[in-house]
């Protein structure tokens, strides 16, 4: 009797151990607010639970456990296993991926961000400059083409860009500065501020971030045409930790991120649909620039910019003309089959 009391609850010790050992929990850094650029993380989150039956599950930290800027830092010594990041925040770590900020790329709707991201992320050379961070790509969060909300008098000619003080990153703000802008790249979350206090006049965002981070409520225009490009911003999760996972785990996660997508695109797509009435609510002038003035900005910003960069990159060793010539041919294919 002893034998089999000692038995049985040894065995319900292991078996607690082993649930133990079962469980997997990842803490997630974004930053701001819940707001369409997360809902993927968020769904990644539920879809992953929901396949292990809660024994994979993720607490994602809306700027508790890092400021954005320092989100791939945070992935490279294991502060945490999951982070989403811009690009333009820390171009040098991240340079290959720059090549999606290139303006005037051409992409048309987040599927084919979606297609030309991941074409990239794809790529070795990616693979490779995100190891040196122990991060790994997981999944892109698309964004529509940026564009400007502004005060006083709109911008409807190239020559009003000039001296424009304009909170834009990476490829976009070199395209603003290359018909003379004076691009700064403060972080979305100081962009509020930044327009507030008269830092800059202008500020180039997706439509949710204009939303999420109030730089609608200051605005008195919206240029709803102008498409100069968009930033990259990926989902990344740290190395160690995804090689660590249960096959089970691995799977549940690596098959979550297409599904996760869908929801994102279909939410965003939501946004945009109600995107002018939002615009008539807050008594926002929406300023469609004449297509000889987008041509003119395209001319003097797209192929210096786009040859500088392939430049660049060659001289650092990295496959520049590969990688831009990979994103042309993706999008190419993304339209045909569109």
């Amino acid at each position: 009797m002893n034998k089999i009391a000692v038995g049985a609850v040894v065995g319900a010790i292991s078996c607690t151990f082993a649930l133990e050992a079962a469980a997997t929990e990842w803490n997630v850094s974004v930053w701001g607010k819940r707001r369409a650029f997360t809902e993927h993380v968020e769904k990644l989150a539920e879809l992953v639970s929901e396949k292990t039956n809660g024994e994979f599950t993720m607490n994602i930290s809306y700027g508790g456990l890092s400021k954005n800027r320092e989100n791939l830092d945070g992935i490279s010594i294991g502060a945490f296993e999951m982070a989403q990041f811009c690009a333009g925040y820390h171009r040098d770590k991240n340079r290959v991926i720059t090549v999606l900020e290139l303006p005037f790329l051409g992409v048309e709707n987040l599927e084919q961000e979606v297609a030309v991201s991941s074409a990239v992320y794809a790529h070795p050379a990616a693979a490779e400059e995100m190891a040196q961070w122990n991060a790994r790509l997981l999944m892109t969060s698309p964004m529509p083409q940026y564009n400007l909300v502004g005060t006083g008098e709109p911008k409807t000619s190239l020559a009003d860009f000039e001296g424009m003080r304009v909170r834009a990153t990476g490829g976009i703000g070199n395209a603003f500065a290359a018909v003379g802008g004076v691009p700064t790249s403060v972080t979305a979350t100081e962009a509020y501020q930044a327009m507030e206090s008269g830092v800059v006049d202008t500020v180039a965002f997706a439509q949710h971030a204009h939303l999420s981070f109030g730089t609608i409520n200051q605005a008195e225009w919206w240029t709803a045409n102008l498409n100069p490009g968009t930033v990259n911003c990926p989902v990344v999760v740290n190395i160690d930790a995804y090689d660590s996972l249960s096959d089970d785990h691995k799977a549940a996660l690596d098959s979550s991120v297409s599904e996760a997508l869908d929801h994102y695109l279909a939410n965003y797509g939501e946004l945009l649909e109600r995107w002018d009435s939002v615009l008539e609510e807050k008594g926002v002038q929406k300023v469609e620039l004449d297509d000889s003035v987008i041509a003119e900005f395209r001319a003097a910003a797209a192929d210096p910019i786009r040859d500088q960069w392939i430049a660049d990159m060659e001289a650092q060793g990295l496959p520049g003309q590969e990688l831009y010539d990979l994103v042309v041919k993706t999008l190419a294919d993304a339209k045909g089959g569109s």
